[in-house]
């Protein structure tokens, strides 16, 4: 069984502040064991398993935005697309299949035939990845092993069964968390963003209570469909999880092998 694992929401370009969640774990001396994610925070979560340090994945981030990548990266509608998805994986040398990790990943995406949810953590890596993005009206479902994936998010937004049998310690990071307020305007992106947290507040309710420690990130100011303050949200995950740090040193303290 592994010491610590780290779950990661779906989420757009909000998904950036679990970087800085796992640069703040970092920070306290705390790396996970093994990870897991839905969507883009699937994308990040195989980035930190391949080995990649939050900062430089964050850079990767922050240069596709300079040099013209972020349309490709992120679409119209904020989210990864198919081009951009293979040009990070190429940019930044991602393993091809799972065994090549650094470490155990799961990856969450909706079987859209069978309407389940499914998890991979074995094989080829990428496609499963690409699948857990496909956001349903955007971009086309991902054949792969006989299964049309889509978003993870659809039905398992915080896919936390797997990865809780294998951590003793498991940390849940959500960032979409629901607001009740509304502004007095709302765009047509901010209305969509709105419909994504009402449909998965339940789900993320559920799978939240699983995890040791659960993070929800103050992102309401960053728009899910927009990568235009990727250090700001970095910033703002980072906050969050040093908010916890006696919680955190406390776990790794008291589980710290003797001798």
């Amino acid at each position: 069984m592994f010491e610590t694992g780290i779950v990661l929401s779906g989420g757009g370009a909000r998904s950036i502040a679990h970087l800085g969640v796992l640069q703040g774990l970092r920070d306290m001396g705390i790396r996970p064991d093994a990870v897991a994610g839905a969507s883009a925070g699937a994308v990040l979560a195989a980035l930190c398993a391949a080995g990649l340090s939050p900062r430089k994945i964050l850079s990767a981030v922050e240069k596709s935005a300079t040099t013209g990548l972020l349309n490709k990266l992120f679409s119209g509608s904020g989210l990864f697309t198919v081009d951009g998805l293979n040009q990070l994986f190429k940019d930044t040398g991602l393993p091809e299949h799972f065994a090549d990790l650094k470490m155990p990943l799961w990856v969450a995406a909706t079987d859209i035939g069978t309407s389940q949810a499914v998890n991979f953590s074995n094989g080829l890596l990428q496609p499963p990845l690409i699948g857990s993005c496909a956001v349903p009206g955007i971009f086309l479902p991902v054949h792969f092993q006989g299964r049309y994936l889509a978003d993870g998010g659809i039905l398992n937004n915080l896919p936390v069964k797997e990865i809780r049998t294998a951590c003793r310690f498991l940390i849940g990071v959500n960032v979409n968390k629901f607001h009740r307020g509304l502004p007095r305007r709302m765009s047509r992106l901010q209305e969509l963003d709105r419909c994504f947290q009402l449909v998965l507040a339940e789900q993320v309710a559920a799978s939240a209570a699983s995890c040791d420690l659960y993070l929800e990130p103050e992102l309401q100011r960053y728009p899910m469909f927009e990568l235009k303050y990727p250090d700001q949200i970095f910033k703002a995950g980072y906050q969050a999880v040093i908010k916890q740090e006696n919680l955190l040193l406390n776990h790794l303290y008291t589980h710290v092998p003797a001798g």
